[in-house]
């Protein structure tokens, strides 16, 4: 059997993929059932896809008409997507979406928001958060964490007489490279842009600005520690 699900998931990555021999037969057999299950719900969801587009239990996905997903996608169980917004939701191959992430594209009614882009074999993690109402995008090959939040949206508040909530937001969006790393619970704010090839450290909060390629950020605000092409002596 494994034999078998090495082959089949090696085909579908366009990768090699091993399972660890030590996973009992048992456990792949209710995993590719539940698999089975994810696939038909699919195919009924009426989501314009290019094929192979798993969806699991408890999945909420509003403005159906406004995404797009490449093959291989996978949204995992308790995901909440609204995709109400100008450029909606665009996904290339082999992106999936961890348990009990939202995606909302759309801040309030007052404004609508531009979307979300993420390029091919890019994994969001559970429990995520996607405030697009700005905009994000998200290159090809990169590792979103656990608990991460995005937020391309900024609340005006220097008129001090004024009520916060009636003073409008801004909208700069937010730029993620290839080939990063962004760290458990790190938080993303508006204007952020991290280029390709960087890593943002657990935990960090990433403010407005440019934080250049082959990097290592982290603290609150994030800072950069070192450059990834530095060698470090142990």
């Amino acid at each position: 059997m494994k034999k078998f699900l090495n082959k089949m998931i090696s085909g579908l990555k366009n990768e090699e993929y091993q399972i660890d021999d030590r996973i009992p037969s048992g456990y792949l057999l209710r995993l590719s059932w539940k698999r089975t299950k994810m696939l038909l719900k699919g195919k009924l969801s009426g989501i314009k896809n290019r094929g192979m587009l798993f969806i699991g239990k408890h999945v909420t996905i509003k403005v159906k008409s406004k995404i797009q997903f490449g093959k291989g996608i996978t949204i995992n169980d308790g995901s909440y997507i609204d995709a109400m917004s100008t450029n909606g939701i665009l996904f290339g191959n082999h992106v999936s979406v961890g348990r009990n992430t939202k995606i909302e594209c759309t801040g309030n009614l007052q404004h609508l928001g531009k979307g979300l882009k993420v390029g091919d074999h890019t994994g969001l993690g559970t429990d995520c958060f996607y405030g697009c109402a700005g905009g994000i995008e998200i290159g090809s090959d990169t590792i979103v964490g656990n608990y991460v939040s995005f937020h391309a949206e900024t609340h005006g508040f220097h008129e001090g007489n004024k009520l916060i909530r009636h003073q409008g937001v801004t909208h700069k969006g937010i730029t993620v490279g290839n080939n990063c790393w962004i760290g458990a619970k790190a938080t993303i704010l508006d204007g952020a842009v991290i280029e390709d090839n960087c890593i943002i450290a657990a935990g960090a909060i990433v403010v407005a600005g440019l934080y250049e390629a082959n990097g290592i950020y982290g603290g609150i605000p994030a800072k950069l520690l070192r450059n990834r092409n530095e060698t470090i002596n142990l």
